[in-house]
């Protein structure tokens, strides 16, 4: 059965008085100050802004990658900024999924076998993590193109074998990095509609980090940054 979004929307993830800071030689760069904000259970959240605005600092804050200098980050009420580095290991294993802009596929696996990569991790049999990789990969239609190896298929081939990798374990969370920045505007498109309709199915939630002020228009709320502060955090009809 097809997961519905909430009615009444719950956060799955919390920020408090988060802080990020950097030492550069003698001096101290301040890259997030005091970021609090709320991201509601199923929606596509985009992280907005220019090129030193904090967009990615955040989220590697948001997954976990990075430790705050402050504050905290919370994902389903589990304080991540605080785990230990296996525990954290293990709860994005399990909960959390990864798209990048420049695809991070294993070279010497096919996409049959990218995908699979995941479950292999989580346990999964040899059979069952095949069965389930093949269907992802029918769902992002590339059903002939399982065992072919990344350096053999196109640009926006592999973002779609990133696609189906980052949801085969449908996380609650899937973190996707500029994942349309190397591609063409169709195949940005389409990337996006086939994330969309994902996260849309299995009430999944997406942060996505752009700089590119059209794919703003596939996200529930986008929140703006400029000089590690929030600029701006808004919803629905006030996106533009």
């Amino acid at each position: 059965m097809e997961a519905t979004r909430e009615q009444t929307p719950t956060p799955i993830i919390k920020v408090r008085s988060l802080r990020k800071e950097y030492k550069v030689g003698d001096e101290k760069v301040v890259a997030l100050n005091d970021i609090n904000m709320e991201v509601m259970r199923g929606e596509i959240c985009c992280i907005f802004g220019t090129s030193g605005s904090g967009k990615s600092t955040l989220l590697n804050q948001l997954a976990g990658m990075e430790k705050p200098s402050r504050g905290d980050v919370l994902i389903g009420n589990v304080p991540i900024s605080r785990l230990t580095e296996d525990r954290l290991a293990a709860f994005r294993q399990k909960h959390l999924g990864f798209i990048f802009q420049s695809y991070n596929l294993l070279p010497f696996l096919t996409a049959l076998e990218n995908v699979a990569l995941p479950l292999a991790f989580s346990g999964v049999s040899k059979e069952a993590r095949s069965k389930a990789a093949a269907s992802m990969l029918v769902k992002v239609g590339l059903q002939h193109r399982m065992q072919h190896y990344p350096g053999q298929m196109s640009g926006g081939q592999q973002q779609r074998v990133g696609i189906a990798r980052a949801f085969i374990n449908h996380p609650r969370v899937v973190y996707a990095d500029e994942p349309t920045g190397n591609l063409d505007s169709q195949t940005t498109l389409d990337v996006m509609d086939m994330m969309q309709r994902f996260a849309r199915k299995y009430n999944q939630t997406i942060i996505l980090v752009t700089h590119d002020p059209e794919i703003r228009k596939y996200a529930d709320r986008v929140i703006t940054l400029q000089d590690g502060d929030i600029k701006s955090n808004v919803t629905g009809e006030q996106i533009q």
